[in-house]
């Protein structure tokens, strides 16, 4: 195929940011809908991509290989594989998404003094996350996907920082300053994690010579490349560190709650649905694929770091009075499942881990998207400000509702095949590990559904009484959401037959096989 068509994916976006960016700013509802235009032409690559893909061929496909750097071996290689494939299919769906739910939310509003940054940079910062997301999945040289993991903070710093929550935008200076607060802290965290990731990707240049994760696999498997076994360890943890803060994974999870609690809600979305998901999937294409024995090595504590997610992150959503707070507490919780599933180091546990990145994109954005509607009709984020919401609002508590029990992994929504799939493949490894991360299952149940009880049941509060239904904007936010939840609920394979072969030579990387039955199938 000589059409570029992994390239066309994520230049799109990205062209489709500068156009956006250079709409006058008293043509705003143009820039809304140029961008609106652009995701959904974007969505349209991000399918076709889908299904050029042939989950049976190469490990690699649709790749593009060009010299770029030469004299350092820096190329701009992409490849998919089937979790790059749908890593960017969430994200191509997504998008459209976040752009109609915050179609309102970067209006130019006059606060005192102060004014609001121009509508058409909002939604330029939106397309650019996506566009560099995207390549992030694409690339196949080191440097490269690199250069991409670092950049996409820029537009995240932007979108925290000079645009956050408007249901507390009232000229309060101290609005600004938890807003710059959050920014910033994020902006740190991530950094830190870049920095010491770059050692790592100059070391692994020292030892191997180029930046491509096909020769250097090759290299390996030829056994031309040998790395010495505390080179390789120091290479795996400078790696990982990086990515275990995008994801975020405890301790180094702390930035999330304040990123996501003064953001808008689709920025809230963009971060943990979308930009987060970057740091797993490189623990599979990187960490797994470059590291092999390392991993090994280093499984034993991410297993438990993973642990500590789970329950800590639910024990803090259980008592969280902000509704954002929750959602992110939640994640965090979410997010130790699915470093959990990669590290079990089976087929179901990294299959499991997988699906989970995709439900967790859908649940998180319909849980999210939802609170955000019901915060912008109330002015408030506190849970304890609402009470007796579905009498007045039926269709916006019914949404939220089936977005909280997806969050708890309910049975016939999405989120529980992938759940089930990640203990599944904890127990047949790690059988006290898994035993002990159900509980974060039942901390789940309670979290969301004291969550919908305080907001939506019991009387109805004098400040909700007048509150409107959703409108068909956000009917057409919600609604395709939460069909996916349902569908792929009651029939994941779609994904499955996707991801798995991926899973199965991810697993053959680090030379590990599924563990026997302890008890025989009857003949």
């Amino acid at each position: 195929m000589s059409f570029p068509l992994l390239t066309a994916t994520a230049a799109l976006p990205a062209l489709g940011a500068v156009a956006t960016a250079a709409v006058p700013a008293a043509r705003r509802t143009a820039a809304k809908w140029l961008a609106l235009f652009v995701s959904l032409a974007t969505l349209v690559l991000g399918i076709v991509v889908l299904v050029r893909f042939d989950p049976g061929g190469d490990r690699y496909q649709l790749t593009e290989s060009h010299a770029w750097i030469a004299d350092f071996g820096v190329r701009y290689e992409l490849g998919v594989d089937g979790i790059a494939v749908a890593l960017i299919a969430l994200t191509a769906l997504l998008i459209p998404f976040v752009i109609l739910a915050g179609w309102h939310d970067a209006d130019p509003l006059e606060t005192g003094s102060k004014r609001w940054r121009p509508t058409q940079g909002f939604f330029a910062l939106i397309l650019a996350v996506e566009a560099m997301v995207i390549i992030s999945f694409e690339a196949t040289d080191v440097f490269l996907f690199y250069i991409f993991f670092e950049a996409m903070l820029i537009p995240m710093y932007f979108l925290i920082g000079g645009f956050g929550d408007r249901a507390h935008e009232h000229g309060d200076e101290a609005a600004a300053t938890q807003r710059s607060y959050a920014a910033v802290k994020f902006l740190l965290y991530n950094l830190v994690g870049g920095l010491i990731m770059l050692a790592a990707v100059i070391g692994l240049y020292v030892v191997a010579g180029n930046f491509s994760l096909a020769e250097i696999a090759q290299a390996r498997a030829n056994g031309t490349l040998h790395m010495a076994t505390n080179t390789e360890r120091w290479l795996f943890l400078g790696f990982f560190f990086a990515f275990a803060v995008k994801a975020p994974l405890w301790p180094l999870h702390t930035w999330l709650p304040n990123a996501m609690q003064e953001s808008t809600a689709p920025v809230a979305v963009l971060i943990t649905a979308v930009v987060d998901k970057v740091g797993t999937f490189a623990m599979l294409r990187f960490c797994l694929q470059l590291f092999p024995e390392a991993s090994k090595w280093a499984t034993p504590v991410i297993l438990v770091l993973a642990l500590i997610s789970i329950i800590y992150g639910a024990l803090l959503a259980v008592g969280q009075r902000d509704i954002k707070r929750l959602v992110a507490y939640a994640s965090i919780s979410h997010f130790g499942f699915i470093v959990l599933g990669i590290f079990a180091m089976t087929s179901q546990g990294q299959s499991g881990a997988t699906l989970y990145m995709v439900n967790h994109g859908i649940s998180t954005a319909a849980l999210m998207l939802v609170a955000g509607f019901l915060i912008s009709r109330r002015g408030s984020r506190l849970i304890a400000d609402y009470g007796g919401v579905q009498k007045v609002a039926p269709v916006l508590a019914g949404t939220f509702l089936i977005g909280s029990l997806a969050t708890l992994s309910l049975p016939g929504l999405a989120p529980f095949v992938s759940e089930f799939l990640v203990l599944v493949g904890t127990f047949t490894r790690y059988p006290a590990i898994g035993i002990i991360a159900t509980f974060g299952i039942v901390l789940a149940a309670l979290y969301t559904l004291v969550l919908y009880q305080r907001t939506m049941t019991g009387p109805v509060k004098p400040e909700v009484a007048t509150m409107p239904d959703l409108r068909p904007r956000e009917l057409l936010v919600v609604a395709p959401l939460i069909v996916l939840l349902i569908f792929l609920g009651v029939y994941p394979k779609p994904i499955t037959d996707i991801v798995n072969p991926s899973v199965k030579q991810t697993l053959s990387d680090v030379h590990k096989k599924d563990p026997k039955p302890s008890v025989e199938a009857a003949k």
